[in-house]
């Protein structure tokens, strides 16, 4: 499971990433046109937006697999003990039930949007760019399958995962020495 795991966040990490890198660069080429060639891309607006919503999910994908999403895990620990479990078993399930009914109304409306394209570039079909939502609601169930053995642990040992995070990163900045990263 762990090595699942890592293999989907090395992908959803390289999706992002390219992801992210072509957003700026569509962005930086259209800015350049505008102002310095006095010119515009009739596209930009719209395949922007649909690269923002892909990133979105893709993201959403990738904070699931690492349970960065905003959270209430504090919350949960403290908790009596023989309501931690209830309240962790009813949260995941929430989490399935709406990501897993996302997944259905985005293949619903792929089906309804056959035959549509984008309106700027209308060689582009409608169901290419809102195939993110079933397959971006898709992965972050997996996402959420694999990180829950790990968070049913950590449930169970009574570990806080934000406060061992910031325990570690207070470490390694002690490590590292007082003079690290100081501007002074």
């Amino acid at each position: 499971m762990r090595r699942a795991a890592a293999v989907l966040h090395r992908l959803l990490e390289g999706i992002t990433v390219a992801l992210l890198v072509s957003l700026a660069l569509v962005v930086i080429s259209a800015v350049v046109a505008r102002y310095v060639f006095n010119s515009s891309f009739h596209w930009y607006d719209e395949v922007a937006s649909v690269m923002l919503a892909w990133l979105t999910y893709y993201g959403a994908a990738l904070a699931a697999l690492r349970r960065s999403h905003l959270g209430f895990s504090g919350l949960v620990l403290g908790l009596p003990r023989a309501a931690r479990v209830p309240a962790f078993l009813a949260a995941e399930a929430v989490v399935y039930a709406v990501f897993l009914s996302l997944a259905y109304a985005g293949w619903y409306v792929l089906r309804v949007m056959a035959g549509e394209t984008l309106v700027s570039l209308d060689w582009v079909p409608l169901q290419v760019t809102q195939a993110v939502v079933p397959i971006g609601c898709l992965l972050f169930v997996l996402a959420q399958g694999l990180s829950t053995p790990e968070a049913w642990r950590r449930l169970l040992a009574g570990h806080d995962a934000e406060a061992l995070e910031i325990e570690a990163e207070i470490a390694r900045a002690r490590a590292e020495g007082p003079d690290r990263g100081s501007t002074a």
